[in-house]
């Protein structure tokens, strides 16, 4: 059975939510919850706590953080997936606290020079958009950005089952003469490098599916994570309310209700779970702050997916 440690105290909703989602996966995955010793009097039998007696609040500095908080849940659930006690770690803690501990603990794949958070976006067609650096990397450089590619492409194959993963670099326009100096050194690395690269792909070309994998770096690609996750929640916001005073819109909406939680659920952060970080040596997956029990569910089930698909020694045999 697959052994996923959960950082109990992690995110805005720990440790209840936290908990609910991880008890859940109990019966198909063995769960280490790492937490306080408080927590076990939560617990059903078949979970299993592993004890931390500190733990990252949101707002913390990350490095600073590491260093003072030794026993913290991070630490001590990165060190379980390095001693082969735990096959993959899920938190939906400080993203900077976690992608610190992995490089501590687990330390970089062989030939990775950064880590890189991928995210998966819906898009019109049935298989996302994998948008990498998503925040683990403020600035990257024309060989970081190849390094995400080359990730990208094997996590894609590995999870997504796409052969030939279509690779785009995202740019200001699609001439690749567009950009700045890191963009049209990556243009020319991409295009030298065997992946399927399509060239550049422009914002408004995301939600297409013309790209499987698209690389940035973590400043925009956060930026581009943050406005999408709010761009949806304003659009459901605004119409509902456009619908509220008009009684035909009203029917409307109640013949195409489940057309529209289909819509919501391919925007909602909870269906993908977590995000992984990729490029360290081992499974960790980074939830989102305010994870509830779905989420964390989902989380759980992606991080045994990299573990089923074998992602980290498939990255380290592709890089």
């Amino acid at each position: 059975m697959i052994r996923i440690a959960v950082d109990a105290m992690g995110g805005d909703r720990a440790p209840d939510e936290i908990i609910k989602g991880a008890v859940r996966c109990a019966d198909k995955y063995e769960i280490i919850l790492v937490g306080p010793s408080y927590l076990r009097e939560k617990l059903p039998a078949n979970v299993t706590l592993v004890e931390a007696s500190q733990w990252i609040e949101m707002d913390e500095q990350p490095a600073a953080a590491l260093r003072s908080k030794k026993d913290s849940t991070v630490l001590v659930g990165m060190k379980l997936v390095r001693e082969g006690r735990a096959d993959a770690f899920v938190s939906a803690g400080n993203s900077g606290a976690v992608m610190g501990a992995s490089l501590l603990r687990l330390g970089r794949i062989r030939g990775i020079s950064r880590p890189a958070i991928a995210i998966p976006m819906p898009t019109v067609q049935k298989t996302p958009c994998l948008i990498l650096d998503a925040g683990a990397n403020v600035d990257s450089s024309a060989e970081n950005l190849l390094q995400f590619a080359l990730m990208g492409s094997n996590y894609y194959q590995a999870v997504f089952g796409e052969p030939s993963p279509k690779v785009g670099l995202l740019n200001i326009g699609e001439e690749e003469t567009k950009g700045n100096q890191a963009a049209l050194a990556a243009h020319k690395l991409l295009a030298e490098s065997g992946l399927n690269f399509i060239g550049n792909i422009e914002g408004g070309e995301l939600t297409s599916g013309n790209a499987h994998v698209v690389v940035c770096d973590g400043f925009v690609g956060n930026v581009i994570l943050k406005f999408a996750e709010g761009l949806a929640a304003s659009i459901f916001t605004i119409l509902k309310e456009e619908v509220k005073d008009r009684w035909l819109s009203q029917l409307g909406m109640g013949l195409a209700r489940s057309s529209l939680k289909a819509l919501a659920r391919r925007f909602d952060y909870a269906e993908y779970g977590g995000a992984p970080l990729l490029g360290v040596d081992g499974v960790v997956m980074i939830s989102h702050g305010k994870s509830d029990a779905r989420a964390i569910v989902n989380a759980v089930g992606s991080a045994a997916a990299c573990v089923e698909k074998q992602v980290v020694q498939k990255l380290k045999e592709g890089k």
